[in-house]
């Protein structure tokens, strides 16, 4: 997977540069569907973590052994210095990440119900949202082998991404931003997501993974892959398309798997490993998360 030549100094070594979003997480467990007008009790007491796709994603590929950097911007207050200590002790480079003066950090409120499922609702902040200049400037000194971003970033921040041409692999991850649509997926060397992602771009479902991987790569990218929950991961590349399954496990909170997943992904490829390889490594990372319980 090839997006360009890439930095010759640079070319080999494992970086990953991932570009979107960090927020705290309030999480609950609840017994049950809430019923409108009545009062659910959690489970258990709320536990406030830190989260964000971009920055759980990040925390997987330093996991993953990649020296990783995370662009994004969050509030100067209290949580925010939170996620930047997150980061910093999870040994993720935080020179693109920055405090922005008198603005709140976003806060993801999560249900998690007894099967594992979980329901989120994002409260996004305007002014931390990135800007394609703050892209361009952050990534020109990096010099990441594997670049990561959310495709439903503000357009010109994604743009700023398509625009960067020293990364080697270039990942692109969400429904993009109504305003590119579709055609974002063609700049891309690789195109993830899951299941309900996938059907909300082609516009069904896919009972077979391996066929929507199949669909999203014929909107451009050179390569696809859709997450599965328990049933692992498919991929679709010019070599191969086929499901790498995920081994039964009991499922203890789902919220952030797919971001372990993409992180441990982006990490494999850094170092240079076949999709193949890296999406296999992704889903037993992925694995790993869902069963422990892990909350970031």
């Amino acid at each position: 997977m090839s997006h360009s030549p890439g930095s010759a100094q640079m070319s080999g070594s494992p970086r990953v540069a991932v570009v979107g979003r960090a927020n705290i997480d309030i999480t609950v467990r609840i017994p049950g569907p809430p019923v409108p007008g009545r009062t659910t009790f959690a489970s258990s007491p709320a536990t406030t973590t830190a989260g964000g796709k971009s920055l759980n994603q990040a925390l997987a590929a330093s996991r993953a052994g990649a020296h990783t950097s995370l662009i994004g911007n969050v509030g100067d207050d209290h949580w925010g210095t939170f996620l930047y200590r997150t980061l910093t002790d999870a040994a993720v480079d935080v020179s693109c990440f920055h405090l922005v003066p008198s603005v709140s950090t976003g806060i993801a409120l999560i249900e998690v119900d007894p099967d594992g499922e979980n329901h989120i609702i994002l409260a996004l902040v305007p002014d931390t949202e990135l800007t394609g200049e703050q892209v361009r400037s952050s990534l020109a000194g990096l010099h990441a082998s594997v670049v990561v971003t959310q495709l439903d970033l503000q357009p010109d921040a994604v743009d700023a991404v398509f625009r960067h041409h020293r990364a080697r692999t270039l990942i692109g991850n969400l429904v993009p931003h109504p305003t590119l649509g579709p055609a974002a997926l063609a700049p891309l060397d690789l195109f993830v997501a899951n299941e309900a992602e996938a059907a909300a771009i082609l516009g069904r479902h896919h009972d077979d993974p391996t066929v929507a991987a199949r669909e999203l790569r014929e909107l451009g990218p050179r390569a696809a892959v859709v997450t599965a929950g328990p049933r692992g991961a498919a991929y679709s590349d010019a070599h191969d398309t086929a499901l790498v399954p995920a081994p039964l496990v009991n499922a203890i909170n789902t919220s952030g798997a797919g971001d372990t997943f993409l992180g441990t992904l982006a990490a494999r490829l850094a170092h240079r490993l076949p999709l193949s390889d890296a999406v296999t490594g992704g889903v037993a990372a992925a694995t790993t998360f869902v069963s422990s319980g892990m909350l970031r």
